[in-house]
């Protein structure tokens, strides 16, 4: 059984041609999962989006204080 972060990477790749989706998605993820995941899908993130994604994962990831 995947785990969460592994089902979260699974749905970002699959809305990451809209913007709005990718944004709601990555919302939704950064409010599941633990600190620790957060680190983890924030890396993830920047070093598979950061090409199309960027101002959208800069935005979601600034309010996360601890990362």
């Amino acid at each position: 059984m995947a785990s969460m972060l592994e089902y979260i990477k699974i749905i970002l790749q699959k809305v990451s041609f809209d913007r709005r989706l990718f944004e709601k998605e990555l919302r939704k993820a950064i409010r599941m999962l633990m600190p620790a995941e957060v680190k983890r899908l924030r890396q993830w993130c920047y070093d598979h989006y950061a090409t199309i994604h960027l101002p959208v994962l800069n935005t979601c990831f600034a309010r996360i204080s601890s990362l």
